[in-house]
């Protein structure tokens, strides 16, 4: 084989082992299907979509858009272009980071009301930021 076959071949085997890792298994994939299934018109609706990443035990763990190192403003920033979300103060901004709060809070409750879950914790979904320009602390 030449070089650049081996080149390939080893680059579609990282792509592989890649998927493979990040890929959910069937328990984390069924709760998200939960939450797709059971979701209100909001949720539904809504320019995120919350899925489970992975189970830990009776611990779902979900991943979302925003926390301490990535603030709701940068991902209200791309789920809502119009609005400012440099003012803290505008309505628009302030209605938005609720709703955010709401369609999170409706995800968890879906999950935890599912058999085997006890509990919820979140994680940054590093793939979406970095997916729509925005930069991830490690």
């Amino acid at each position: 084989m030449k070089k650049k076959h081996w080149a390939l071949l080893v680059l579609l085997l990282l792509v592989a082992l890649d998927w493979y890792i990040r890929a959910p298994d069937a328990r984390s994939r069924a709760l998200t299907e939960a939450i797709e299934t059971q979701a209100s018109a909001q949720l539904k609706n809504y320019p995120y979509r919350f899925r489970v990443l992975r189970v830990e035990g009776a611990t779902a763990v979900m991943g979302t858009p925003r926390n301490v190192q990535v603030p709701a403003f940068r991902a209200l920033a791309v789920l809502y272009p119009k609005i400012d979300t440099r003012n803290a103060n505008d309505p628009e901004f302030i209605a938005a980071e609720r709703l955010l709060g709401e369609v999170q809070a409706e995800a968890r409750a879906i999950v935890l009301a599912q058999p085997g879950i006890a509990a919820v914790s979140w994680a940054l979904d590093r793939d979406w930021l970095l997916a729509h320009g925005i930069d991830v602390p490690r």
